[in-house]
């Protein structure tokens, strides 16, 4: 089954399986009766040191999924049930980042199909 990811800002769809907030802050404007989703994995976010350094720079995405992928690495008690939910329906992990296509959803969900 596919590991789909999409902002917290976004309406839940029927079809996005269950959800997963994979933020290490609470998303800023939300509130928590409002969003609809499983769990939230706040320790599968980045470190704190880590997502300052990034900063949602481009030109560190690279190295920032190498440190990031080191950090999951150390949390396989975390992301494992992710796994195992995504072999039997779609899950989505919901972030909050304005950028689209660099942020630790994505890098997780890649991390997570390697897996």
């Amino acid at each position: 089954m596919p590991i789909r990811v999409k902002r917290v800002y976004e309406a839940a769809a029927k079809g996005d399986g269950k959800r997963y907030l994979v933020d290490r802050m609470w998303p800023r404007g939300i509130k928590k009766e409002a969003v609809s989703i499983e769990a939230w994995l706040k320790e599968l976010g980045p470190s704190t040191e880590l997502r300052k350094w990034f900063g949602h720079d481009p030109a560190r995405w690279a190295e920032f999924k190498k440190r990031y992928f080191k950090e999951l690495e150390a949390k396989q008690e975390l992301w494992r049930p992710i796994c195992s939910a995504a072999r039997k329906r779609t899950v989505t992990l919901v972030y909050s980042a304005r950028d689209e296509v660099h942020n630790q959803a994505v890098a997780l969900r890649e991390f997570l199909e390697m897996r």
